[in-house]
């Protein structure tokens, strides 16, 4: 299209201008001259194919109609139950077309996610990516999920491991299995591990989430090194996670034991707004988030009674708690303001 002769708007067809030159030499008269035509510029290819006559109404980018089409093709496999489902329960048209899509306005305008050291993590094969936890209800591992997603090149799914009480409730339970999520016990990351998959893990667990806010950004203690032992025993490279801005979202300045264990829940939270401002208290501040992923630590180059040896894993596990730890610091310092 590049080579494509532009003939500009309102000239005329070659022969009337002919038919016009010989008309005004029968009649002697001196020819106008006519405006200097600029010369034209190389165009990259494809640029003529976009230029269009002015006035021509544009369509969206896929159309309203390829919309509607692709949402009815969507609802037809969901009412047929042509869709795919893995034996941990995952989702993946329903994670990205109808998940992922209702959490993007919360990653991208409400919590304004900034995502550092993506390439730190392999476009393919196995990870196991390590991160701190907070926030006192656990937005931080779906925030987590949807940076690897919409940020890595690969748009990748990080498979969370989450804790048993997750797959207890029964709403929460079955939204977490569709996500990709599963238990947190060393068989399902194991298995994940070796299908090639990116699993990520909190070590902190209810100990990290629900710590008060006057011991925000101090890592907990990350157990007894379980993690390390199945990245040991896969391969895998262990990439470090640091998050922060989670922990102000729900600023935790006090626990209701006695109410949390008639509940059956780890602690109840008491907020400056909840439960003082009821259903209103339960709105996250909207403060400024930065994910950063550290470079990745091999682990494919110890023996295989690495696993095994407890001295190894103490080893690794100070390791990546340290550099999480040093890395939330680092980001600490940078942060001109929570929510700016």
């Amino acid at each position: 299209m590049a080579d494509a002769k532009v003939i500009p708007f309102g000239e005329e067809p070659r022969s009337k201008r002919k038919s016009k030159r010989v008309g005004r030499a029968r009649t002697n008269q001196p020819p106008v001259p006519l405006a200097p035509v600029p010369p034209q510029r190389d165009e990259p290819a494809g640029t003529a194919e976009r230029a269009e006559p002015a006035g021509a109404p544009r369509e969206p980018d896929g159309g309203w109609d390829r919309k509607l089409a692709n949402g009815l093709s969507f609802l037809r496999r969901r009412v047929t139950g042509e869709y795919e489902v893995d034996d941990f329960g995952y989702d993946q048209e329903l994670t990205d077309q109808v998940l992922m899509s209702a959490l993007r306005p919360f990653y991208e305008k409400y919590f304004r996610v900034e995502v550092k050291g993506i390439e730190n993590i392999p476009e393919k094969g196995a990870a196991l990516i390590v991160s701190n936890h907070s926030g006192t209800v656990a937005v931080d591992g779906l925030m987590l999920q949807m940076a690897i997603h919409d940020q890595h090149p690969a748009n990748r799914n990080v498979r969370m491991l989450a804790a048993d009480l997750v797959f207890m409730l029964p709403v929460v339970n079955e939204l977490a299995r569709k996500f990709g999520h599963t238990l947190a016990c060393v068989e399902d990351a194991q298995k994940l591990l070796e299908r090639g998959e990116l699993v990520g893990v909190m070590p902190e667990g209810f100990k990290g989430v629900g710590k008060p806010f006057s011991e925000r950004y101090k890592l907990q203690r990350f157990g007894r090194g379980g993690f390390v032992s199945t990245a040991l025993r896969a391969g895998a490279p262990i990439v470090p996670c640091s998050i922060v801005g989670a922990e102000e979202i729900y600023p935790m300045v006090g626990n209701a034991k006695t109410l949390a264990r008639l509940l059956g829940i780890p602690y109840f939270p008491l907020t400056p707004t909840f439960p003082w401002l009821g259903p209103l208290g339960m709105v996250p501040l909207p403060t400024k988030w930065t994910i950063q992923f550290g470079e990745p630590i091999p682990t494919d180059g110890y023996s295989p009674e690495a696993a095994d040896d407890p001295m190894v894993m103490f080893n690794l596990t100070d390791q990546v708690r340290e550099t999480i730890q040093h890395t939330l610091y680092k980001l600490l310092v940078q942060r001109r303001s929570v929510f700016f």
